[in-house]
């Protein structure tokens, strides 16, 4: 297992991490996030005793059970030899105690006193304001002081320059971004990743395989691509040799769940030196990454001239979810990323593609000259179906009544709407 040092604090990290939130689930119940337990924890001390010594989880993760399972598998002696990641969830949080409340709780499921990595999780624009306002700055002050927290960070799924101002707004250890070959214009993207490395932050990274797309079902024409090379490697192989090629990760999470994936992992992660792929290596993966491209139906590179939309439709991420859908083809999947990101389900304001009022300001400002509203209408179609709003509603309620369980289990029940 090779390991990269944090610059801030200089713990040497594996540049494998563990995600739990793709756990082997019991058979027959697949999506119900109920955990195969016995197979998960095998797999989980298989893994430390192989090296790897940073586990991510978060308080939703398997529906609630990832973090209590995660407690109970690192028990006898296995939570010391691990650096631990969880994550605030800013849905939940409505005043500035309820941070407070939940880390209480999500200690209480990790059977543990503190937390080495915490971050807050899955920040844009609109949950950045929110959390900034309600003060999470100061709470992230006060859980490192008193040692409930060694090291604070952040999650995101925004765009640039709200990664940025994140960055320069407080002295954070670390922070966890969703990078691949395919999203270096995307969210953080190339630029954010060397932003963050420059200030001195560790960089976890998460999808590298983009939900498992980049190394499942491969379309021929990229298999084709693949086979040229002289080195014979799978798919997730060379998507993660290219991650870890950048000397700027720290640590690239993968969410194992069968058995022969984690060993392949841990074979590439014993090899994968930063700056190891060669010229000819990395333009292959230029080509597939164009190959990919070219299966896309909306041409968008993410540059966000279009931004803000006046009718509040998140036109870039929009994009980004029906393009998912064209080249890997698994629709429950692309569902689910507009659910989350695009309909407003964890928290935020819906920027569906049906808010477009036809005002033409985006297509005046696309370098891309994308016809923005005839796309925006094939994504409405695609995603908006009649159960959209509800199920959006439904998510909203089940997590309301999360946030009121877990205050009422640390000891405050919250009667405030």
């Amino acid at each position: 297992m090779l390991y990269r040092k944090m610059k801030k604090n200089g713990d040497a990290l594996s540049i494998l991490g563990f995600g739990c939130m793709r756990l082997p689930q019991k058979k027959g119940s697949p999506g119900s996030g109920k955990i195969d337990q016995g197979r998960a924890t095998r797999q989980i001390h298989f893994a430390i005793e192989q090296g790897v010594n940073y586990f991510d989880t978060a308080m939703p993760y398997h529906m609630g059970a990832s973090e209590p399972f995660l407690g109970r598998a690192l028990s006898n002696g296995y939570r010391d030899q691990i650096k631990l990641a969880t994550k605030l969830p800013p849905w939940s949080v409505k005043a500035r105690q309820d941070m407070d409340q939940l880390l209480k709780v999500q200690l209480q499921n990790l059977k543990t006193d503190h937390i080495d990595y915490y971050l807050v999780h899955a920040l844009e624009k609109s949950s950045w304001e929110k959390m900034k306002n309600l003060g999470v700055l100061e709470f992230l002050d006060a859980t490192r002081a008193d040692g409930r927290i060694t090291n604070a960070g952040f999650s995101f799924h925004g765009d640039q320059d709200t990664f940025k101002e994140i960055v320069d707004a407080y002295d954070w250890e670390f922070c966890q971004i969703q990078y691949n070959f395919l999203d270096q214009q995307n969210q953080a993207g190339t630029e954010g990743l060397k932003y963050a490395a420059a200030k001195d932050m560790g960089v976890i990274i998460m999808e590298p395989l983009r939900g498992g797309n980049l190394a499942g079902k491969i379309a021929p024409a990229i298999q084709a691509l693949w086979d040229e090379a002289l080195t014979k490697r799978s798919a997730a192989e060379w998507s993660l040799r290219w991650i870890w090629n950048h000397p700027e990760v720290t640590v690239v999470l993968s969410g194992m769940n069968e058995e022969a994936h984690i060993d392949e992992n841990l074979r590439i992660a014993d090899e994968a030196y930063p700056g190891s792929l060669t010229d000819k290596e990395l333009a292959l993966v230029d080509r597939v990454e164009k190959t990919y491209r070219n299966l896309m139906k909306a041409g968008c590179t993410g540059c966000r001239y279009c931004m803000p939309c006046p009718a509040g439709v998140d036109i870039p991420t929009c994009f980004e979810v029906f393009n998912d859908l064209q080249m890997f083809g698994n629709s429950k999947s692309a569902k689910l990323l507009y659910l989350t990101r695009v309909g407003g389900a964890m928290g935020g304001d819906p920027a569906y593609a049906s808010l477009c009022e036809n005002c033409g300001q985006c297509e005046d400002a696309c370098p891309q000259h994308l016809p923005i509203q005839d796309l925006l209408k094939d994504v409405a179609e695609e995603f908006e179906k009649w159960w959209l709003k509800p199920v959006v509603w439904l998510v909203k309620q089940i997590f309301a009544v999360h946030r009121w369980v877990t205050l009422r289990r640390a000891g405050r029940a919250e009667t405030r709407s």
